[in-house]
This record gives C-alpha cells, sequence and structure tokens, in this order.
C-alpha cells in the first residue's frame, strides 16, 4: 500500500498529466506500475509504456496490472528497458514521467539520461520527482543519511532546479517546478517536482 506522501505524488503527476492533454504516456522505471495503474482509470490516456530494467519489478507490475501474454491490455504495456538508451521505439510520447527515479542513476550517467530523454524521445511533457534533501532531518534522519539505499544522490532545491534548468536550456524546453507534501518555511517539502514543457507547446 502506498504511503500517504507516495500517494501525493501519484496523485500531483496524474492530475499534472490530464491537464498537459497527454494521450501517449511513458513510466519511465516504472517499478510495480502504480503510476500506470492510476493512469488507466482515466479515459484520456490512450497509450500507456512502462519500462524499467528491473525484471522482478516488471512481473510486479504485470501482476499488479493483470495483464500477460494471455490476457494483453489494448492501451496498456510494460517490458524491459532502459531510459538511459537512446532507444527510437521510445519516440512518439506525448508525456514521459520519472517517478523518484533519477536519483537511482549514477551521477555520472544523467548526461546519458538526458541524450536520451530531452534528446532522442523529445516528449512535449516531462515530468520529474525526487526527494529534497534539505528535508531529510524532518524525516528523522542524520545528516549524510540517503532515504534510500539504491540512491545514488539526493539533491537540495537548488541543485535541482540548476540541472533542470540547463537540461531546458540546452534542449528546447521551458521548466517550472512545484513541491509535493507538507512544506516547512525553510526547508520545503519532502519531494520537488520539475514540469518541462517543449518550446512552443502549451504549457502546464
Amino acid at each position: 500500500m502506498a504511503t500517504s506522501l507516495h500517494q501525493e505524488r501519484l496523485d500531483s503527476v496524474v492530475r499534472e498529466l490530464l491537464d498537459s492533454g497527454a494521450s501517449r504516456v511513458i513510466d519511465l522505471g516504472c517499478g510495480h506500475g502504480e503510476l500506470l495503474l492510476a493512469l488507466r482509470a482515466h479515459g484520456q490516456f490512450e497509450h500507456l509504456l512502462g519500462i524499467d530494467i528491473d525484471q522482478r519489478a516488471l512481473a510486479g507490475a504485470r501482476l499488479a496490472l493483470g495483464i500477460d501474454l494471455f490476457t494483453p491490455d489494448e492501451r496498456l504495456a510494460v517490458r524491459y528497458g532502459s531510459f538511459e538508451e537512446a532507444d527510437p521505439h521510445l519516440g512518439g510520447f506525448d508525456a514521459a514521467v520519472m517517478l523518484e527515479t533519477i536519483e537511482h542513476i549514477e551521477p555520472g550517467r544523467l548526461p546519458r539520461v538526458e541524450r536520451a530523454v530531452f534528446g532522442m524521445m523529445r516528449p512535449r511533457t516531462v515530468l520529474i520527482t525526487t526527494p529534497n534533501r534539505e528535508y531529510n532531518v524532518l524525516h528523522g534522519m542524520p545528516p549524510g543519511q540517503r532515504r534510500h539505499p539504491g540512491h545514488r544522490f539526493e539533491w537540495a532545491r537548488t541543485q535541482f532546479q540548476l540541472w533542470c534548468a540547463g537540461v531546458a536550456e540546452r534542449n528546447g524546453y521551458t521548466v517550472g517546478f512545484a513541491d509535493i507534501g507538507p512544506a516547512d518555511a525553510l526547508r520545503g517539502s519532502s519531494t520537488q517536482m520539475a514540469r518541462f514543457t517543449a518550446n512552443g507547446e502549451q504549457g502546464l
């Protein structure tokens, strides 16, 4: 069962995608399929694809979504794939989502992610959520501890915003930011979200 914060993340992303008008959405690092399950409930989304490099997570997603070789879903599929690879078969989507996934990438590999997502896939809308490191102390965590052992880094708000601004400038997008979760006056919220919109497209 999703925690209240994770549910708020899911709800925020679904709202942004509905507002964007997207009908074809790719979930980059779909895990066990929670976002795909939430999106499938909305008829606006005509084609949904989730990719992940974790075969066990993909098996869990198929189970949660009730899809397999014998019971396919015409609107939805999950498959093995990496958002570090510039795969031309992953183009043609209106929106891409990276929900709590970018922090699992080694920092030195982020340029590969940028080229694949913003250079090759080039969806009109890209949503990225990631932990706000400044908030960790309010979760009772000691300095330097990360929220998950698989996290390769966790960004403070300024770091995240600087990286996103560079990605947007280099690839022809505009970017805005939002907080998810209860806000602290000094430390912001537990989760930070970036909303990229391709230049010339209607903003979120």
